[in-house]
């Protein structure tokens, strides 16, 4: 459970909130300067965190895709839409590589 309680206190708050933030327009008021930072680096952190896990891991409970990788794979693979540069956690970008190249995943944008 270790990576869910992760991915709901110390990474969504801060990954998913700062995308929200930057891309709804009914977010604009909540944008304050200060909040963008905090989220800004908070949101970092839990990437490093991320990062220094997987350059040993290919996944986060096991060898193989599980549900902590559903979880913290669903708003880390659009963080750069709320200003997070993933080129700088090379073992997440790999990950999210290996999440997506499992047969059973369905990109948000799929249309049935």
């Amino acid at each position: 459970y270790q990576w869910l309680f992760f991915e709901q206190y110390s990474h969504e708050p801060y990954i998913a909130v700062r995308k929200a933030l930057l891309t709804f327009p009914e977010r604009a008021g909540d944008a304050t300067p200060e909040r963008l930072a905090v989220t800004l680096e908070r949101g970092n952190k839990a990437l490093g965190v991320m990062n220094r896990h997987l350059e040993n891991n290919a996944f986060f409970a096991g060898s193989a895709l599980s549900v902590a990788d559903i979880a913290l794979y669903a708003y880390t693979h659009t963080a750069e839409q709320g200003g997070f540069q993933l080129d700088a956690y090379p073992a997440v970008s790999a990950w999210l590589g290996r999440v997506e190249a499992d047969p059973g995943h369905v990109p948000i944008e799929w249309v049935g």
